[in-house]
């Protein structure tokens, strides 16, 4: 990508970047779109380019960005979305969250500060899940088995096992009613220390809302155990207990966040294997991290959350 192109583009198309200053591309993240942070009078800007094939899917990420701002929620506000002349690519712009990922920033901190900003990160995802699907959104459960059906298929195909999955799926089969009626509520999706901004030793804002979907609230703590425990276990420990106004949460809410993470093992094998099959020891690594968490999915709380 030549930087006089999208020089050209914001000239032409981009009304809110007009007077830009500096253009810098970001080349981070697993998405296949285009992003550049375009500064403008002392304020920065993230525009992200993309195939028109995404459009409706970004037109409704513009449209919840929309929505989570008017809750106040600390993260990236759509200002502009459109297409681009002459080329088949469309266009978004939004604030940038300034600051640090928080999966970098947060082991140099002191643990109470983690665990402060993990309770921030926890109220937050709150105030996400505020918003509710369509009622004409399939149920959650029909959605979320046909996927992870999909997955084990994917998983027994893809020519890598996990030691002891028997007791995985059987674990899994015997919890599935769980999911039965729960609600359908906005997901980020993608919710860890990754995609989470800290800066001055607190929390700035949530980003990539690429994954966004609808469904179970509990399903968005799996990446907790995933990822951001691995970062830091008072993070992890803050942001759950900040989602349940700074209580330990329900016995249903284990028994849901083992089944999803236990599901998860699963299907990251299978997508890692198609996406990336060069990363599958970086992921095999964490999902055997997590099943051990779980003592072979024995337990309901991770082993890191009674530490």
């Amino acid at each position: 990508m030549h930087a006089s192109q999208v020089h050209e583009w914001i000239k032409r198309d981009i009304h809110s970047l007009q007077g830009y200053t500096a253009i810098d591309q970001i080349h981070k993240g697993y998405s296949g779109d285009m992003k550049f942070v375009v500064g403008k009078h002392d304020k920065s800007y993230l525009l992200k380019c993309f195939g028109l094939n995404d459009m409706e899917q970004k037109q409704a990420e513009y449209d919840v960005l929309k929505q989570l701002e008017s809750l106040g929620v600390k993260c990236s506000y759509a200002i502009e979305i459109g297409r681009l002349t002459g080329v088949e690519l469309g266009y978004m712009v939004m604030t940038y969250v300034e600051g640090d990922d928080a999966s970098d920033m947060l082991p140099r901190y002191p643990e109470e500060e983690q665990y402060q900003i993990g309770l921030e990160a926890g109220s937050q995802l709150r105030l996400i899940h505020q918003l509710t699907a369509d009622k004409r959104m399939e149920d959650w459960y029909k959605r979320k088995l046909a996927k992870y059906r999909n997955y084990v298929e994917q998983y027994k195909q893809c020519g890598v096992r996990i030691a002891g999955d028997s007791r995985i799926l059987a674990f899994i089969e015997e919890h599935l009613h769980l999911m039965k009626n729960r609600p359908n509520l906005f997901q980020h999706d993608d919710y860890h220390t990754a995609n989470l901004i800290v800066r001055n030793h607190a929390f700035a804002g949530v980003i990539d809302f690429n994954r966004m979907d609808w469904g179970d609230p509990v399903h968005e703590f799996l990446k907790t155990g995933f990822f951001s425990a691995e970062v830091s276990v008072p993070f992890s420990i803050g942001q759950i207990r900040g989602y349940h106004h700074r209580n330990d949460p329900s016995e249903r809410f284990w028994q849901l966040y083992a089944l999803y993470v236990a599901m998860c093992t699963i299907s990251s094998i299978a997508w890692i294997m198609k996406v990336k099959p060069d990363e599958l020891s970086i992921m095999m690594a964490k999902v055997e991290r997590v099943i051990e968490d779980h003592d072979q999915f024995t337990r309901s709380i991770p082993r890191w959350y009674d530490s």
